[in-house]
């Protein structure tokens, strides 16, 4: 099996499949492939979920319900997934002594044999994130996975008792032995005038650290003055729907 990150702003990964050789990611990941790959859907099974449980389990963790998992068959093939935002796609080794901890939308694709479940999660409410909470899926398993990171990465190697303070969006990635907590803003004016939110993600080593500097809120926050606004007694849903619409459209 070979791989290969194609672009630089938007990138693809190219997966080039030997006969027989298999890759999983989440349903709606496909964004091309060639004839002599197929491609098997399931809820458990796929992506270390055992039965309709471990399938749930790994949904509540912001991974799709189902999995697909790609085979070459009689022929080599090749399959790619593009990345959703501007960032960059980042293959790590996965194994026993070696997990790890990625936001919530994060994992691209893997081998077979990665196992992907909730890590964390955390309701924040609702003025953090739309009310979603804080969620981080974890990978574990053995085999190569793939994580999609939003913007450019920047990472640290944390050493023992030593702590980093992170903008929970910022979060990327980090090894799962890096210990995880929240730590809520002090003072009232911090909190409700500091437009940070309330809380900051603690990761305290040792271990490794991916952040991300294109977190998805901040990104819809950006994006939010230049949106169409709704019409009296139309709702934003209805109203942003019915432009995109006229924009496919027209």
């Amino acid at each position: 099996m070979e791989h290969q990150v194609i672009g630089t702003v938007l990138p693809v990964l190219e997966m080039k499949l030997d006969p027989g050789e298999s890759v999983v990611a989440e349903s709606g990941e496909l964004s091309w492939m060639t004839a002599s790959i197929q491609l098997e859907t399931a809820a458990s099974g796929k992506g270390g979920a055992k039965g309709v449980f471990g399938a749930l389990k790994r949904s509540v963790g912001g991974s799709s319900f189902f999995m697909t998992e790609y085979t070459a068959q009689g022929a080599p093939g090749m399959v790619a997934f593009a990345t959703h935002m501007p960032g960059q796609i980042l293959p790590v080794e996965v194994s026993a002594e070696r997990e790890y901890m990625v936001h919530r939308s994060g994992y691209l694709c893997g081998l077979p044999t990665v196992e992907l479940s909730i890590g964390f999660q955390q309701k924040l409410g609702a003025g953090l994130f739309g009310g979603a909470g804080f969620i981080l899926q974890k990978v574990g398993g053995t085999g190569t996975a793939w994580i999609e990171l939003d913007g450019e990465i920047v990472d640290y190697q944390l050493a023992e008792g030593e702590s980093l303070r992170v903008h929970p969006g910022h979060v990327g990635m980090f090894e799962a032995g890096v210990a995880f907590e929240l730590d809520r803003i002090k003072g009232i004016k911090n909190m409700v005038f500091g437009a940070d939110g309330i809380f900051l993600a603690r990761l305290t080593g040792p271990g490794h650290v991916w952040l991300q500097t294109l977190p998805l809120p901040k990104l819809a926050q950006s994006l939010l003055p230049y949106l169409p606004q709704p019409a009296d007694g139309e709702s934003k849903s209805s109203s942003l729907l019915g432009n995109l619409i006229d924009t496919a459209t027209s």
